[in-house]
């Protein structure tokens, strides 16, 4: 529904119909891959932004990272973890458009993550769990570097905010 152009009572229209006919929890398919994106990409960020981190701070001879380190850090972690964990997006969008599915051809039943996945490979080979790369990468390297740097710089001034207040008070 996300790609198609629908309007407001289209919308309304789907969303009445697949509650009428499987329940509230119908919105939310996708959950599960969700989660199964999410979680793993979480921690393979951030393990690999600090390993990044203090490899680049290291080879530059330097305690505190600059905003150049955090953000190429950022990137490349974002982008390890995108690439890793992009065949449960891609399961999740195809989860998802099965309730549009379902609505059109309402003889169809939702089918598990594992299912998903097996489809995916049958009719487009290993590859298949890995399509939209670009636009993902596209998406997440720039937004995962800017936040970790928005992160870094915020976390390091009110450190800096706050050592001095102490001194203030001393």
């Amino acid at each position: 529904m996300q790609s198609r152009r629908l309007s407001y009572k289209e919308l309304y229209a789907c969303i009445s119909t697949s509650v009428a006919q499987n329940g509230w929890l119908s919105l939310w398919k996708g959950w599960g891959p969700t989660v199964l994106r999410d979680v793993p990409f979480s921690a393979l960020y951030w393990c690999n932004y600090e390993s990044f981190k203090r490899a680049l701070c290291k080879k530059s001879g330097i305690h505190e990272p600059t905003v150049l380190i955090t953000f190429s850090s950022g990137a490349a972690a974002g982008s390890i973890a995108a690439t890793l964990t992009l065949p449960f997006d891609v399961v999740k969008t195809h989860k998802q458009t099965e309730l549009w599915q379902f609505i059109s051809h309402s003889s169809q039943k939702s089918s598990s993550v594992w299912e998903i996945m097996k489809r995916i490979v049958s009719e487009n080979g290993f590859a298949g769990l890995f399509t939209g790369i670009i636009p993902r990468l596209t998406k997440i390297a720039p937004a995962c570097a800017i936040m970790i740097s928005t992160y870094e710089y915020g976390k390091s001034f009110f450190r800096k905010l706050n050592k001095n207040k102490d001194m203030k008070n001393h």
